[in-house]
C-alpha cells in the first residue's frame, strides 16, 4: 500500500470516529486538516528530492555517454597513429563509461517511475485535503447545530412543563372565579339600588296617600254618628281585632 493510501486511511479513520469521541469535534477536525497539510508539505519535499535526484542521474548518464564517446575518438586516434596498446586502453576506458551510462540509464528509468507516482500521490493528497476541508466545514456546522439542539433539549428537560401547565390552569380558574364574583356583585349592587329606589318611590306614594287622608279628615268631612256605648265598645273591639290581625300579617309578610 502506498504512502498516500496509508495517510488517507488514517485521516478517514479520524474523521469517522469524531462522532464517538467526547472531545470537541471542531478542534479535532482542525487538527486533522493541519496534519494533512503537514503531510502534503512532506510529500512535496519528497517529490522535489526525487526530481532533483532524477536530474542528477540524467546529468551523470549524459556525462558518462559523452566521456565514452571521447575515449572512442581517442582510441581511433591512437589506432591511426599505429599505437595499438594505447588504442586498446582507450577502448577499455570507453567500455567502462558505457557500462556506467547504462547503469545510470536503468536507474533513471526507476527514478522516473518514482517521480511520476509521487506526483500522482501529491495531486491525490491535494484533492483529499480539499475534500477534507469541505467535510470539515460541514461537520463543524452539524456539530454546532447538534450542540445547540442538545442545549435546547436540556433546557426543556429541566423545565417542569407539567407543573407550569397546572399553574396556568389554576390561574385560569382563579380568573374565571374572580370574573364571576365581580359580575355577581355588579348584579347584586344593581338590584339593591333598584330596590332602594323602588322603596323610596312606593314610600312616597304611601306618604302622599296618608297625607291626603289626613287632609280629608281635617277638612271637616262628615263625622260619623257616634253609636251607643255598647255599640261603640263592640265596634272598638272589632276594630282592635282587625288592627291586630293587620299587624300580624304585616310582620309575617
Amino acid at each position: 500500500m502506498g504512502l498516500i493510501d496509508r495517510i488517507w486511511r488514517v485521516i478517514r479513520a479520524n474523521l469517522n470516529s469524531l462522532i464517538g469521541q467526547a472531545e470537541d469535534p471542531e478542534k479535532i477536525l482542525e487538527q486533522a486538516v493541519d496534519e494533512m497539510q503537514q503531510n502534503l508539505i512532506q510529500m512535496r519535499q519528497a517529490v522535489a528530492q526525487a526530481i532533483a535526484s532524477q536530474k542528477r542521474t540524467e546529468r551523470q548518464a549524459s556525462q558518462s555517454e559523452t566521456t565514452a564517446n571521447e575515449w572512442y575518438n581517442r582510441a581511433q586516434l591512437a589506432l591511426s597513429k599505429g599505437d595499438d596498446t594505447l588504442a586498446r586502453e582507450a577502448l577499455t576506458r570507453r567500455k567502462s563509461y558505457q557500462e556506467t551510462a547504462k547503469a545510470l540509464t536503468s536507474q533513471l528509468t526507476q527514478q522516473n517511475e518514482i517521480v511520476t507516482k509521487l506526483k500522482k500521490d501529491m495531486r491525490t493528497l491535494e484533492s483529499k485535503i480539499s475534500e477534507a476541508k469541505t467535510k470539515k466545514d460541514l461537520y463543524i456546522a452539524r456539530a454546532r447545530s447538534a450542540q445547540a439542539s442538545q442545549k435546547i433539549n436540556e433546557m426543556l428537560g429541566n423545565m417542569n412543563t407539567g407543573s407550569a401547565l397546572s399553574t396556568f390552569e389554576k390561574m385560569e380558574d382563579k380568573v374565571l372565579q374572580l370574573e364571576a364574583q365581580s359580575q355577581a356583585m355588579a348584579e347584586l349592587s344593581g338590584n339593591e339600588l333598584d330596590q332602594r329606589f323602588a322603596t323610596l318611590e312606593s314610600g312616597g306614594e304611601i306618604d302622599a296617600e296618608l297625607a291626603a287622608m289626613k287632609a280629608s279628615l281635617s277638612a271637616g268631612t262628615e263625622s260619623p254618628k257616634l253609636p251607643s256605648n255598647q255599640a261603640t265598645s263592640a265596634e272598638t273591639m272589632e276594630t282592635d281585632g282587625e288592627l291586630e290581625k293587620l299587624r300580624s300579617e304585616l310582620e309575617n309578610s
